[in-house]
């Protein structure tokens, strides 16, 4: 179970990276939306586990890659905007959110199991 201070710091993260992704995102991901979906941080506040989700991308496997890649140049603006409020900036993991797609596979079981229940007469 997180702390009140893994909390509070993982919601500081969320909130500038979801800036960072907004501002400066479209240079490595062109006409791709990216929402930071969750920041799990350890107690140590060394590292953050940021889960992402992709809009209007094809691939998020690439798309992710891609993130990947530019971690550093992310992890670099990020500890430019939270200087003041930590003392070090967190290494950055970053990983698929999958629970739209999840939610989207529960609806479609659900939906069979509606019209196995009442067929159409």
């Amino acid at each position: 179970m997180e702390s009140k201070r893994q909390q509070k710091f993982a919601g500081v993260i969320q909130k500038d990276l979801a800036e960072i992704f907004q501002r400066e995102g479209m240079n490595f991901l062109p006409n791709v939306l990216v929402t930071i979906t969750k920041v799990r941080v350890t107690s140590d506040l060394a590292l953050a586990r940021v889960y992402l989700s992709f809009f209007n991308s094809n691939n998020t496997i690439l798309a992710l890659n891609t993130v990947k890649v530019h971690s550093s140049e992310i992890r670099y603006k990020l500890g430019s905007r939270i200087k003041d409020q930590a003392r070090m900036v967190p290494q950055l993991e970053f990983f698929i959110d999958d629970t739209s797609d999840y939610v989207e596979h529960l609806d479609k079981i659900f939906d069979k199991i509606s019209k196995d229940i009442h067929p159409k007469d």
